[in-house]
């Protein structure tokens, strides 16, 4: 059980019901995540904000899923891992293969694997990359904005891994468990 509250649609604040239905409107589903953040609709349009901005840059979907599955398996996060298994499965048609890789900062493509391995540092140094690690991802043929946009999307992981993991958020996908964890 979810160590902060998941509020009804009677429980949930004026302000963030809005944001909310936008959501619900866009999934189809109103994820456990997005009601619990919405105890803060600050937050809740500040993240929704991000997303949404993020989606619009350089990376495409299948770029950002994977990136995102290897920053919940780093950060031991359950919900993340089941969220992103899932639409890395159904929205960025990703195969078993490539998700698999993905939690491990891998991917078949030299790319992509360029990039995950990169985010997988960023999110270990907290930052503090090296000139190499950047000139590695460059020599795979990622620009500034491409640079910038991962660091982005590792903090917005990042973001959701921690208020998952501390509220410990009721999984309302197909499960899936951290490596570290099982």
């Amino acid at each position: 059980m979810s160590r902060i509250s998941i509020p009804t649609t009677e429980q949930t604040l004026p302000a963030a019901l809005p944001l909310l239905a936008a959501v619900q409107a866009q999934l189809g589903v109103t994820p456990n995540l997005m009601k619990l953040v919405g105890h803060s609709p600050a937050a809740l349009e500040g993240y929704l904000s991000l997303n949404g901005a993020v989606a619009k840059g350089k990376l495409n979907v299948q770029l950002r899923e994977r990136i995102a599955l290897a920053i919940a398996e780093y950060n031991g996060c359950d919900y993340c891992l089941s969220a992103h298994d899932y639409l890395g499965r159904n929205v960025a048609k990703l195969s078993d293969a490539e998700i698999s890789a993905a939690r491990d900062a891998h991917s078949e493509d030299a790319r992509t694997d360029a990039a995950l391995q990169f985010a997988r540092r960023v999110a270990a140094t907290r930052g503090m990359v090296s000139d190499a690690d950047i000139a590695t991802l460059r020599a795979a043929d990622f620009d500034e904005a491409g640079v910038i946009e991962i660091v982005v999307n590792v903090a917005l992981n990042v973001l959701t891994n921690y208020v998952n993991n501390v509220a410990q958020t009721d999984i309302d996908f197909p499960k899936v468990s951290a490596k570290l964890a099982a």
